[in-house]
């Protein structure tokens, strides 16, 4: 769990550990790091249930279901197919859910929080876009994943 202080942790100092082939996510096996996680979320649904003899006039709002948001990982392209590799794989047949972790890091690189996705596999993968008009931009792909539940540490 992170530790209480005044001043909030920053965002762009983390880690994304994809399993497979990326190992553990330890510094030395992350292939390309992202520039952007988001989507870590969970919506809870609601019933509302009210008695016939209830003494105030509103329903009780009873939690049942819930849902979770997609996750899309944002990085410039770095030569390493492995995320293309993946979503291929899912695309021909094979399942091959993952538990992916994403890690934040305070300013002396030290881990203050951690999300775990739980059996994520990948559901859209978006190319770069690409334009010849001399601008400086980077050649990014995305990488959006549905996963079965969310772990935060």
């Amino acid at each position: 769990m992170p530790t209480f202080r005044d001043n909030p942790y920053s965002a762009f100092s983390f880690l994304v550990s994809l399993g497979g082939e990326q190992g553990d996510g330890s510094e030395g096996t992350v292939i390309g790091g992202f520039s952007d996680v988001s989507g870590l979320g969970a919506d809870i649904n609601y019933a509302e249930y009210r008695n016939g003899n209830e003494k105030v006039n509103t329903v009780r709002k009873i939690p049942n279901t819930y849902k979770l948001d997609d996750v899309t990982f944002k990085r410039g392209l770095v030569g390493s197919d492995d995320l293309f590799k993946w979503v291929k794989t899912v695309r021909e047949g094979a399942a091959d859910a993952r538990n992916i972790t994403v890690t934040l890091l305070d300013e002396a690189r030290q881990t203050v929080a951690t999300w775990k996705l739980l059996n994520a596999q990948p559901k859209k993968w978006t190319g770069p876009t690409l334009a010849a008009k001399g601008g400086g931009e980077v050649a990014m792909e995305e990488l959006s994943l549905v996963h079965e539940g969310i772990e935060y540490e």
